[in-house]
């Protein structure tokens, strides 16, 4: 079976033209390279820093995390919170000559980069990645989908990494926060079909159930009873970011970011628990992240995270 690593490329993400082929390409581009027995993908973040949605949905793709620093500014801090907040702990910093490293080694002190391994080369960063393993995740299968589409012969095409358990051809599964039941009529890898594929493979799954226009980023493709969804309004135990400045009014709209999903929201705040009513359903599950936003904020758009009670 072949195995599979993600990693998401922060800062100047130019650099994963150098490491893969590209790929889907949408406001996050996805570059993979295949060797013998592993597919490698790197997801940046195109819309980026213009949009804050397609950067916490690139950091819930991977496992694994490249920051390329070009200059240290509010923008680099904001990718830094970004990785942060989803404790994605393991990665690789490279810098250009022109930034400091250790000034840049006191941005990620107290932060979930904080042991990231710097590299000084394009070509150390490959020796590196080629040591990694992969992280995979026993449980009920979980697939947040990042794209969709209909192709002709085909039928719907869903694609996403295997958060979580294994897929295999036939099998029935629901296709949430929408309620469809499905059937994985095929699966591929690096477009070779496979009879199954487990976490955390990267897949594209030909489904029967349910088209193109009724699959939104961050659904999810999972085994009956893996997630909820919400229906209502969800406590979440919160704590504001040290780096955010300025106030949460509870008439804002914010949005919220959950694995894959960025979704519209309001909130309430009542001692530490934020209480959060999305505009539209959100697929979840108890324990997970949720990452509060606030798009129009002049300076960090993080303003906190918490996990969903």
């Amino acid at each position: 079976m072949l195995n599979s690593i993600n990693f998401v490329v922060l800062g100047d993400s130019s650099i994963a033209a150098q490491l893969g082929k590209k790929g889907t390409a949408t406001d996050i581009v996805i570059h993979d390279r295949k060797t013998a027995d592993t597919v490698y993908t790197w997801t940046a973040p195109a819309t980026f820093p213009d949009k804050i949605q397609s950067l916490m949905q690139a950091v819930n793709i991977a496992e694994y995390a490249i920051l390329n620093v070009a200059k240290l500014d509010k923008f680099l801090g904001e990718q830094i919170m970004a990785l942060d907040s989803v404790s994605l702990g393991d990665g690789f910093v490279l810098h250009s000559y022109e930034v400091d490293r250790e000034k840049l080694k006191m941005h990620l002190k107290s932060t979930s980069l904080a042991n990231y391994q710097f590299v000084d080369s394009v070509d150390e960063l490959k020796q590196e990645m080629a040591k990694l393993k992969p992280k995979s995740a026993a449980g009920p299968l979980i697939i947040p989908v990042d794209h969709a589409f209909d192709v002709k012969g085909v039928g719907t095409v869903a694609l996403g990494v295997v958060k979580q358990g294994t897929v295999k051809v036939y099998d029935e599964l629901a296709l949430l926060p929408g309620k469809k039941n499905i059937l994985v009529k095929s699966i591929q890898m690096h477009d070779d079909p496979v009879e199954s594929s487990s976490s955390p493979a990267r897949v594209g799954l030909a489904i029967k159930g349910g088209g193109a226009d009724d699959i939104s980023r961050g659904d999810v493709i999972c085994a009956a009873g893996a997630v909820k969804v919400s229906s209502d309004t969800i406590p979440v135990k919160f704590a504001m970011s040290r780096f955010f400045q300025g106030d949460l009014p509870e008439n804002h709209t914010y949005m919220i970011s959950v694995g894959m999903q960025v979704k519209a929201a309001k909130v309430k705040f009542e001692g530490e628990i934020l209480h959060v009513t999305p505009e539209k359903p959100i697929v979840y599950q108890q324990g997970q992240t949720l990452v509060l936003l606030k798009p129009d904020s002049p300076r960090t758009r993080i303003a906190g995270k918490g996990l969903i009670q």
